[in-house]
């Protein structure tokens, strides 16, 4: 359990961030955010599922090592996080509230491949399926529905630190993970 929770907080940390981005571009009402957070319950929730699948599978192909693998992968995503920076995802993130259709579609994978990622490093840690769907799909719903809520509340300096803090947990698990493996 605790080792679901130290790879979802960080998606929730990175959710949070985006949806504060979008509550601070603009006032919304109730059913607009209803409606992002139904995006971001999909996008967010069904990207590491995406993930999650393809890890399984590289985990059986590549049997012990896979622990390794995946504390590499989680290292990797904490730093690309770190040095990506904001780029232009709050431009897409705020676009998400009056797209439809196929644009729809592709700012919601835009935002979410960070969580397509984590979703490899979570199939290839064995975590219990059941388990990530419900955890995934409720941390980005209370996520957006708290990013949306406070989000012009909270200056720009704290979304980015949200966003630097879910990088650096990424890190920190990754290095768990290795030492770990090399402890056992």
């Amino acid at each position: 359990m605790l080792k679901l929770l130290a790879f979802v907080l960080p998606l929730g940390l990175d959710s949070f961030a985006v949806a504060a981005a979008i509550g601070a571009s603009q006032v919304m009402t109730l059913a607009q955010r209803l409606r992002i957070s139904l995006i971001f319950v999909i996008f967010e929730g069904g990207m590491p599922l995406i993930g999650l699948v393809l890890g399984a599978a590289l985990a059986r192909g590549i049997g012990q090592a896979a622990d390794y693998v995946a504390g590499a992968a989680v290292i990797g995503i904490g730093v690309w996080m770190l040095l990506a920076g904001d780029g232009d995802e709050e431009e897409k993130a705020s676009r998400l509230t009056g797209s439809h259709g196929l644009a729809l579609i592709a700012l919601g994978i835009s935002i979410s491949l960070d969580e397509l990622a984590i979703g490899v490093t979570i199939g290839l840690t064995h975590l219990p399926l059941t388990a990530v769907i419900v955890a995934i799909a409720l941390q980005a719903f209370v996520a957006a529905q708290l990013g949306l809520a406070i989000g012009a509340r909270i200056g720009e300096q704290w979304r980015e630190r949200a966003e630097r803090l879910a990088a650096i947990a990424l890190i920190l698990l990754g290095a768990y993970l290795i030492a770990r493996q090399l402890a056992g």
